[in-house]
């Protein structure tokens, strides 16, 4: 298999280009004063992107490169997911009449194969973890000449992602500190350290204590396969991280932190019952960073929280505020 390229900033440029005009752009509100802790922080809302999350940043920027190319196959494109990156990548195709094939994992929840199909993807569920149906996908892009997309570890899918940091940075008047994200196979992150290194922003990277790919890679040096076990497991379950999410995890100014899944569910309920706002257990795991004090602001430190993603069955956010 062929290298990918290096990421680079210049790679996020060109897809913030690409993309204008394509996908929506975020929205950042303040957190009330001395809610978490002493800095100033923002969320970014991109769970309100289309397809509801930051995945179809990726896949717009993916599928217009290619067009742009004359590199579409007439059997179109495949991908494997969890689920949100198949939103994405059928969401992307159907607005230029692209036939998109979508394997998940039966364990996939069940709110995002209903989109995929209401998209117009042909859906397939394949084993119980993200990386069987990443071989399923392969096995069917070489039977019948389809392009393979990636959730995560594609140059083009994650500079299309990293537009979302110039878009909060420069929301916030170019005054933005540290971008704190959740982390799954490291596609958002690779794409958001990019163009953090390119506006002297720090990222801290959050993961499930036992979902774990990033800080496991960090650790040994290099890409390893890890556990996957997690109530976010949907959303950030990779068993591996991409080489690329890697590299800027160890060049860049970037802080890998652990949170345990019960924070999770407690963060999540709290953006609930303080805002109404119903978000994936991933999402909520880049909060319970600074809820838990994984990670802790300095005083003044202008801090933007990525919210990003809500495909979701809010049907569990009922419980009364015990915050």
């Amino acid at each position: 298999m062929t290298e990918l390229p290096e990421l680079t900033y210049s790679d996020v440029k060109s897809a913030a280009d690409r993309i204008a005009g394509h996908v929506r752009p975020v929205t950042v509100v303040p957190t009330d004063p001395g809610e978490l802790g002493s800095g100033e922080v923002w969320f970014a809302l991109e769970f309100l992107q289309h397809t509801g999350t930051f995945k179809a940043r990726g896949a717009a920027n993916f599928t217009a490169a290619l067009l742009e190319a004359g590199a579409m196959p007439e059997a179109g494109v495949v991908i494997a997911s969890g689920g949100n990156a198949g939103l994405a990548c059928a969401w992307a195709a159907g607005r230029y009449g692209i036939r998109a094939s979508v394997f998940v994992p039966v364990t996939a929840p069940e709110v995002k194969v209903a989109g995929l199909r209401a998209l117009g993807a042909a859906v397939t569920q394949v084993g119980t973890e993200y990386a069987e149906a990443l071989e399923a996908s392969r096995t069917y892009a070489a039977e019948t000449g389809a392009v393979q997309s990636h959730a995560y570890d594609h140059p083009l899918i994650a500079a299309g992602a990293g537009t979302l940091l110039t878009e909060i940075h420069a929301a916030l008047g170019g005054g933005l500190d540290t971008v704190v994200v959740s982390v799954g196979g490291g596609g958002l992150f690779a794409g958001v350290a990019a163009a953090a290194d390119h506006h002297g922003v720090r990222v801290v990277a959050v993961e499930p204590e036992h979902c774990r790919s990033l800080n496991a890679a960090l650790e040994a040096g290099r890409v390893v396969d890890v556990p996957v076990d997690s109530v976010a497991a949907d959303s950030l379950g990779a068993r591996r991280v991409s080489a690329a999410a890697l590299r800027w995890a160890q060049h860049a100014d970037v802080r890998s932190v652990l949170v345990p899944d019960d924070a999770i569910v407690a963060a999540r309920q709290a953006l609930w019952d303080r805002r109404r706002l119903a978000v994936e257990h991933s999402a909520a795991a880049a909060l319970a960073a600074l809820r838990t004090g994984a990670y802790v602001p300095e005083p003044g430190e202008k801090v933007a929280v990525v919210l990003c993603g809500a495909n979701t069955d809010p049907g569990d956010l009922t419980k009364p505020d015990k915050t």
